[in-house]
């Protein structure tokens, strides 16, 4: 697949093949059809915000169609999906359970924490 990654802050994202994402238990692979440019992800870039795991596929207003799923996810080949920043929460800290998830103290975020959709590919949590 083709993804544009950031290597390093301040540095402009590079165009590279990597393999194919693989679906796990309860996760999708998407085929990306539209993935907007947020100010979150210049914030990245700029290293206003920390990136983590770089280098790092930025992106997180994905729309797509699920391509491959992993067991138990749950979605069809085929479905028409989105995804968001919030990609995972621990579902038990004092936010997640007062239902305020998106401060989850844990929380991992696609583009920032997992890899995102500036790529013809990603994989995500089927419960996104």
């Amino acid at each position: 697949m083709r993804a544009a990654v950031l290597s390093a802050p301040g540095r402009p994202l590079e165009v590279v093949s990597r393999p194919d994402p693989v679906a796990a238990e309860g996760q999708v692979v998407v085929e990306i059809e539209a993935c907007a440019v947020c100010r979150t992800d210049l914030h990245l870039r700029d290293g206003e915000i920390e990136p983590h795991g770089l280098p790092r596929v930025l992106g997180h207003q994905i729309v797509g169609r699920v391509a491959d799923a992993g067991p138990g996810a749950g979605l069809a080949v085929g479905a028409r999906v989105g995804i968001p920043w919030l990609a995972w929460t621990d579902g038990t800290c004092r936010y997640c359970v007062s239902g305020r998830e998106n401060l989850c103290v844990e929380g991992r975020f696609t583009g920032r924490d997992v890899d995102g959709g500036f790529a013809s590919l990603t994989v995500a949590d089927a419960a996104f």
